[in-house]
Formats: structure tokens, sequence, C-alpha cells
């Protein structure tokens, strides 16, 4: 597979960029290790970090606690190789040359299922999706 730059680049897009995004990236950073470029952008940013998406990662050793919720623009699009766009709320119109996955998340909350035990659901979900994609990506 041809890249855009030296490695692939990934961008995750949820509609806050304060939950699903910020996670997916973190957990990519987390597997890939430098071997891949991560961005999180959001269609509709919030003004920080879901405090639970955080402390779900931090449970990993991983920290999103810092980071602010931006807004997705058509550069960082051009940019990927592939933007992930996570769940149904995020609409987004696609660039000519990036690759496009949605990333349909079961949402807990809907079986009653809230809390820690809500975002530890919706981790472990995005850390397949994650681990898969690197491995497609790094051959690895």
């Amino acid at each position: 597979m041809r890249y855009k730059a030296e490695k692939p680049s990934v961008l995750f897009v949820c509609s806050s960029n304060s939950g699903k995004s910020p996670m997916a990236a973190g957990l990519m950073e987390a597997a890939a290790a430098g071997t891949v470029d991560v961005h999180s952008c959001g269609t509709n940013p919030g003004e920080s970090v879901n405090p639970e998406s955080a402390a779900s990662l931090a449970e990993l050793g991983i920290d999103i606690s810092s980071q602010v919720p931006t807004a997705v623009t058509d550069e960082a699009q051009r940019s990927a190789d592939v933007v992930v766009i996570l769940g149904s709320n995020a609409q987004l119109e696609e660039v000519p040359g990036t690759r496009y996955e949605r990333w349909e998340i079961d949402e807990p909350g809907l079986r009653g299922i809230h809390g820690e035990e809500r975002m530890r659901l919706v981790r472990d979900q995005i850390a397949a999706k994650v681990r898969s994609l690197h491995q497609e990506l790094t051959g690895g």
C-alpha cells in the first residue's frame, strides 16, 4: 500500500471529538508506537475530553486527558491516508483521494449499561478495530 507521506496517517473523527475519536487516537498511538501518524477531530467539537473516556484509557496507561477537541478540516482529511468516522452522528463530505471507513460502535447505554462499565465496553470495541487497522497499515 502506498501512503501520502513517509508513514501511514489516520484521522479519527466523531461528532464532538471528546469521546470516541480521542479514545481511538490514543489507542492507535499506543499500538503504533510511532509507526503511524495519528490525529483526531470532530464535526462539532466539544470543550474538553470526556472524563469517563480519559479514565477508561488511563486504566491502560494511556493519557488523553489534556487533549483539546478540534474541528475537522478538509486539509486534515486530505493529508490522511484513512479517515475513520466513529458512530453515526458525524457526517463528512468525503475528500477525493482519501479512504474513508465508518465504525459503528455499539452503545451500551441503550442496554442500560452506564458509567465506567459503559466506557470500558466502548473502549474495548474501539481497541479491537484499532488493532486490526494498525495491522493492515503496518503489516504487523
